[in-house]
């Protein structure tokens, strides 16, 4: 965030017990509401699940300061990349025999939930017709720590349905540092909504975000809109979205009504909007619910 006036103190206080923001204090507050050596003014908060992106939501803390409005296109999720870590990445990919000139998908399998995970078998059905397709590409699959075996299972699954193509499917672990170097290499990065794929965003590389129980107009990549993302959802059901406490229908069809081949389609979009270059640009956010002719460009702000 850049801002051209003179900054004052704020202490933000998000969703805390009150024994630690009084512990995180210096001074005391202006009063307000019931809570007279609290707070400085209460900024109103969306509802959770309200069609409204968070990236506003928190946004709208700093209202009292006279800072309002915001746009990913002059106020995008910025993280700049570790020169030693886009290193450390470029000579692991060159261990594996990973040339230049050759492209790269990432897919992560992980989510922050069951309720936002893609199926197994889509994940390995997808990562096997990418392979397939070129031989001068590349899948790395990565995945959190608790998840290494469910993604080892899924790059085997892959790489039997590759057939040859197989040997260029590959489970690779990066650490937080190195996230945005992975990603910035890459030629087109897949996945849900989950911390990588924000981390991912902050990079020029094209987005396909696969969104279950979550709104694209609540959790889209905050991203410059001048690179490609497509989001990807199961359509309108009348349990979505939700909590991400229990799947009502049992079956997790936000999620499962998302087939690989729309997937792949979509990826592939984005590897042709890369041109020759990981990270290429396309005009706008894409966003795609439901049937695959049943799209439009999103306009979710």
């Amino acid at each position: 965030m850049r801002v051209a006036a003179p900054v004052q103190r704020v202490d933000p206080a998000i969703g805390e017990p009150p024994w630690r923001c009084l512990a995180a204090s210096h001074r005391p507050r202006r009063p307000v509401g019931g809570r007279p050596w609290m707070h400085t003014p209460a900024v109103p908060g969306a509802a959770d699940l309200a069609p409204r992106h968070s990236v506003r939501n928190q946004w709208d803390l700093l209202a009292p300061l006279g800072i309002d409005g915001c746009d990913p296109a002059g106020d995008a999720l910025e993280m700049p990349e570790d020169p030693a870590a886009r290193e450390r990445v470029d000579r692991r990919l060159a261990a594996l025999g990973v040339l230049t000139n050759e492209r790269i998908a990432v897919i992560h399998v992980s989510a922050g939930n069951p309720f936002r995970r893609w199926p197994a078998e889509s994940f390995s059905r997808l990562a096997s017709d990418l392979a397939r397709r070129d031989p001068q590409r590349w899948v790395f699959l990565t995945s959190g720590p608790s998840d290494h075996r469910a993604a080892a299972a899924i790059v085997e699954a892959a790489r039997l349905e590759a057939g040859a193509a197989g040997g260029r499917i590959r489970e690779e672990d990066f650490d937080l540092a190195e996230l945005p170097a992975r990603a910035g290499r890459a030629a087109v990065y897949i996945g849900g909504d989950s911390g990588p794929l924000h981390i991912a965003s902050t990079t020029r590389t094209p987005i396909v975000a696969l969104l279950g129980p979550t709104l694209a107009e609540r959790s889209r990549p905050w991203r410059d809109p001048r690179w490609f993302s497509e989001i990807i959802d199961a359509g309108p059901l009348p349990c979505r979205p939700c909590q991400q406490r229990r799947c009502e229908p049992g079956d997790f069809r936000c999620l499962s009504g998302i087939s690989a081949e729309r997937v792949l389609a979509a990826a592939e979009r984005g590897l042709a909007a890369s041109g020759g270059d990981a990270g290429g640009s396309a005009p706008g956010v894409i966003f795609r619910g439901g049937s695959e002719e049943n799209h439009t460009r999103c306009h979710c702000l």
